[in-house]
């Protein structure tokens, strides 16, 4: 079974911040506002791998894939409609590129969580978000050789947008963990006497 961060109120599992019937929701929000963070701050390196990572952990398949899309879109709205990108034929392909590569990055890191049920967390996203940062790159690696822009795969581009994932990953799971502790103290205080 995958790692599911959002099945409550197992002990083991402490990221989990609604109940699974809210999860879809919860994380359509959680990305999409990400998302739009992440565009208007660093447009073309909106971290799309630690986005499949949360995605993947906190939904089944389809679902994350949904979710994986609805960021993209909220991307590519950004780029197009706010931050100009150009109207070209190649600009859209590589918006179109970056969709499929955020699309397999979902897969890859359910993959990798899949094979690691009984993994603690923290190891279980970080393999995750490995798995899942060089399924994406190497998607646009490979439409690299109809669109062009392989000077954007050189190691120091790749590591940097490597670790931008890693501190989008942190954060989003830090927010997880909030948004935990925020339901968990709201429960207790809907059940304690005097409240």
């Amino acid at each position: 079974m995958a790692l599911d961060i959002l099945r409550l109120p197992a002990a083991a599992e402490r990221m989990a911040p609604v109940y699974p019937r809210g999860a879809p929701f919860f994380c359509l929000l959680l990305l999409t506002a990400a998302c739009a963070l992440a565009s208007f701050a660093f447009a073309c390196a909106t971290p799309f791998a630690a986005f499949a990572v949360i995605a993947a952990a906190m939904l089944p398949l389809p679902s994350a894939l949904a979710v994986a899309a609805a960021a993209w879109i909220v991307n590519q709205t950004i780029g197009f409609g706010a931050l100009g990108y150009p109207h070209d034929w190649n600009t859209v392909l590589w918006g179109v590129a970056i969709g499929a590569a955020a699309l397999i990055a979902t897969a890859a890191a359910r993959i990798v969580l899949r094979a690691l049920p009984r993994t603690n967390t923290p190891v279980a996203l970080v393999l995750a978000l490995v798995g899942a940062y060089a399924a994406y790159e190497i998607v646009l690696l490979a439409f690299t050789a109809f669109l062009g822009g392989t000077g954007a795969f050189a190691v120091v581009i790749v590591a940097r947008l490597g670790l931008l994932n890693a501190v989008w990953l942190i954060g989003l799971v830090a927010a997880c963990a909030f948004f935990r502790l925020l339901g968990a103290f709201r429960e207790r205080r809907a059940v304690s006497p005097g409240a």
